[in-house]
C-alpha cells in the first residue's frame, strides 16, 4: 500500500510507482473522480498523443470523395 503526506497547502507528490503506472511525466495533468467514497486518479491524456495512431496505407481521400462516398452509401439503404 502506498501513502503521501498533504501539506499544509494540500498539496502531496505522487509516489514513483503511481506514477509510473500512469506513465506520468512532469508537466502532465491527472483528473481526480469522486465515487463512493473513494477516489480515482486518471492521466489526462492530450488529444495531441493520437497524432499518428491511424496510419492509411493507400491514397489519400478528398472532401470530395468522402462525399460520394457519403452518398454512395444513402442510396445504397
Amino acid at each position: 500500500m502506498l501513502e503521501s503526506v498533504i501539506t499544509s497547502k494540500g498539496q502531496t507528490t505522487l509516489p514513483k510507482v503511481v506514477r509510473e503506472a500512469l506513465a506520468l511525466q512532469p508537466g502532465d495533468r491527472v483528473r481526480y473522480v469522486i465515487r463512493e467514497g473513494e477516489v480515482r486518479i486518471l492521466p489526462v491524456r492530450s488529444v495531441n498523443r493520437l497524432f499518428g495512431i491511424l496510419r492509411q496505407d493507400g491514397p489519400v481521400a478528398t472532401l470530395e470523395d468522402m462525399e460520394r462516398a457519403i452518398a454512395a452509401g444513402v442510396c445504397d439503404t
